[in-house]
């Protein structure tokens, strides 16, 4: 991020402006070559769960196709559910699965090229029609492959846990107030986001315990 962002947000915020400070130059790096289908299936395989639970379950899904980094929509007409239920998805999230594959093959998923075209609002009406694509999955989408500079994921638990501790001293926003707040964030939201996610991160740290004094001689 460029540090004409970071100055906006620290004078926008005092608050920011101590986060930005404590944590230093915000490192968030989209992946821009991922497909949509990409996307979405791995911010399903993360719902609900933790990012190392999520990334073991998406290393078995890629080993059901050899010779591929990540298998196509197509692909995943050639393997059963029961295949894709032995890596450790729900049957929730096979039947999201399914679905992404056929909407992106029929068109409702636009392809790598067209949704860069696509405002963040019509990506959101696009992708919300798919099953088991909630507004969080597309907001991560946006952020992680898109990178587009201007999104709130205010549904995040990772989010309000991380405005909770640097506004409210614990305590968790409703969506409504951190939309809110996050107005004076305009229009550099994500990087704010990205800040209060590793906010959240320092305080699931245990705090260092002070180094011991050496005993004074007698």
């Amino acid at each position: 991020m460029t540090p004409e962002i970071l100055r906006h947000l620290a004078a926008a915020d005092p608050v920011m402006r101590r986060i930005i400070r404590d944590i230093g130059a915000c490192e968030l790096k989209p992946e821009t070559r991922r497909s949509p289908f990409q996307s979405l299936v791995q911010a399903v395989a993360h719902q609900q769960l933790n990012g190392t639970a999520a990334e073991t379950i998406l290393t078995r899904f890629r080993k059901l196709f050899p010779g591929r980094r990540f298998p196509r929509a197509e692909d995943v007409a050639n393997v059963t559910d029961e295949q894709i239920r032995a890596c450790g998805f729900s049957f929730a999230k096979i039947k999201a699965i399914r679905d992404i594959a056929e909407k992106t093959l029929s068109g409702v998923i636009p392809t790598a090229r067209e949704i860069v075209k696509l405002s963040d609002d019509e990506i959101v009406a696009r992708l919300t029609e798919v099953r088991g694509v909630g507004r969080w999955t597309v907001e991560m989408l946006l952020i992680f492959q898109l990178g587009r500079h201007d999104v709130l994921p205010a549904d995040d638990f990772g989010v309000r846990s991380g405005f909770g501790h640097a506004y409210r001293q614990g305590n968790m926003p409703k969506p409504k107030e951190l939309l809110s707040h996050g107005e004076k964030w305009r229009p550099h939201r994500t990087t704010a986001a990205w800040y209060l996610w590793r906010t959240a991160d320092a305080a699931k740290k245990p705090a260092k315990k002070p180094a011991k004094k050496p005993a004074k001689k007698k």
